[in-house]
């Protein structure tokens, strides 16, 4: 269809942008993007309706001072997370977006949490990875990273080529436990858009957050002891505290405004034994929820006045969607209560295997744990992450990767507003790689799971993600890869074989 032919109506009214969000965008992202927000804020307060027809391409032009490329984009983008419809010979116009059908997952109960039990998912868990390694997989939606080719392989490549040119002994020397003086200045630098304050010698570099919270859980606990976590929760948590000896209470989550705080509070006073708290304030993983600043503040005082460490997870924050950077709950820390662990795994490269840390008022026994647990990262992928993190390079990385989840995490959610049974809910978050899914109650994630291997898919049922083995009709799917025809074939076989089971 020839888009240069649009026109609007003379009676259209053009929606105009205000003097500020006119101007040239800042370097958070470009124009187009800004435009296709400020017409996508238009349509969800109702401004444009759907089956109202989009301002014309060459409206677009004339408005906002743009070249047609630009004015495509802003109405191509807006087509593929599904509010234009395009006509042909008669312009694009507003639709309403499958996915905006569906409900959001369900809200916790918020009641006392059950007793706190020791840990016994591993078998579990290594059960259903197996399973799945096993299979023949030809589209793999079960994991919590982008794709391999979302991350600057290129530029990562380059780097450590000169690296090596410049500085050779970089693999002969000697690393320092903590980490490398580079790698600590830069990340330590990085955090201050979160609002963290770190001196770059209080940084310990990790083989990725993982073993950051490891660090974290030993510094503050012993084996028997409580700690309060998420759910559900990363099931990696879950393994560690199993391999430590310790016991969890799962405090009840919202997929919107993440752990429920009034829980966490009825679970103190009920056992009052809980020796620290573990969070993902900011996209949570696998809910994809973040917790409001005014929560996250509460959150920090409350610890700091009950005594309890507070472990934060701040591994997704550089993946959410907008120019503002989400603040840590570190921010607020005004006395080293809380010990935060960050990753790069997620942003640079996930081969790296980079994580950090800073252990607050335990920063001393974290450094004596690191020191004796594990051998110190190298030196040449840390100086290579540091590097990059300290370019301009990271910058614009950063802002492509998040669009392009974006634009991938919309397209499957529209997919699967469209190709899964009625009762389905689905929890859109607002950056990440990931989204939980509702099933409906008579469906059982463990049973799509399988039935989806038999086709070559794979998935994350829910019960990967509880003590408790709960969350059965739920799972985690990945928005990481590259949205392709297979990836839709894939969802749209996903949604059947679902439908067959609501059926059953």
């Amino acid at each position: 269809m020839d888009d240069s032919a649009y026109s609007a109506p003379a009676a259209m009214s053009v929606i105009e942008l205000t003097p500020a969000s006119a101007a040239r965008p800042r370097a958070a992202q470009p124009l187009y993007r800004t435009l296709a927000d400020h017409y996508l804020g238009a349509m969800r307060s109702g401004v444009l309706t759907p089956g109202q027809r989009m301002p014309s391409v060459r409206t677009l032009m004339r408005t906002h001072s743009v070249s047609l490329s630009t004015a495509l984009q802003v109405c191509r983008h807006l087509e593929a997370e599904g509010w234009l419809e395009a006509r042909e010979r008669s312009g694009y116009f507003v639709r309403q977006p499958r996915r905006a059908l569906l409900a959001p997952a369900k809200e916790p109960e918020v009641a006392t949490p059950d007793p706190a039990a020791f840990v016994g998912v591993h078998a579990r868990v290594s059960a259903i990875i197996a399973r799945g390694q096993q299979a023949r997989v030809r589209v793999d939606l079960s994991g919590a990273s982008g794709a391999a080719t979302l991350y600057p392989s290129a530029v990562l490549n380059r780097i450590a080529t000169q690296m090596l040119r410049t500085r050779p002994l970089l693999l002969t020397q000697a690393v320092t436990p903590n980490g490398h003086p580079d790698l600590q200045t830069a990340v330590a630098r990085r955090a201050l858009e979160m609002g963290v304050q770190v001196a770059p010698d209080d940084v310990v570099v990790t083989h990725g957050c993982i073993e950051a919270v490891n660090l974290a859980l030993r510094a503050v606990a012993q084996p028997g002891d409580t700690v309060a976590v998420e759910s559900p929760t990363y099931y990696g948590l879950l393994q560690v505290l199993e391999c430590l000896g310790m016991r969890a209470v799962e405090i009840p989550t919202s997929p919107r405004t993440g752990i429920s705080l009034e829980a966490l509070e009825m679970a103190v006073q009920a056992y009052g034994n809980i020796r620290a708290v573990v969070v993902v304030p900011n996209l949570q993983n696998p809910l994809g929820s973040i917790m409001p600043d005014a929560a996250k503040r509460r959150l920090a005082a409350f610890c700091e006045a009950h005594g309890i460490p507070l472990i934060e997870d701040d591994t997704y924050s550089a993946l959410a969607d907008g120019p503002t950077p989400l603040k840590a709950i570190k921010a607020w820390d005004r006395s080293g209560n809380v010990i935060y662990c960050a990753s790069l795994n997620k942003t640079i490269a996930p081969g790296l295997r980079l994580g950090w840390m800073t252990g607050g008022r335990w920063q001393e026994r974290v450094e004596m744990l690191k020191f004796a647990q594990s051998r110190p990262n190298d030196s040449w992928s840390q100086v290579t992450a540091a590097r990059l993190l300290s370019s301009g390079a990271y910058d614009r990385h950063i802002r492509t990767l998040r669009q392009t989840l974006r634009e991938q995490r919309e397209r499957m959610a529209e997919a699967i507003a469209g190709c899964f049974p009625a009762g389905t809910r689905l929890s859109v978050p607002a950056g990440g790689v990931a989204m939980w899914v509702e099933l409906p109650a008579s469906v059982s994630s463990m049973a799509l799971f399988e039935t989806a291997l038999a086709h070559g898919i794979r998935i994350a049922p829910g019960t990967m993600f509880s003590n408790l083995n709960r969350f059965d009709h739920y799972f985690r799917i990945c928005f990481g890869l590259p949205y392709t025809a297979e990836v839709e074939t894939a969802l749209a076989q996903l949604g059947q074989l679902a439908h067959q089971l609501a059926e059953a």
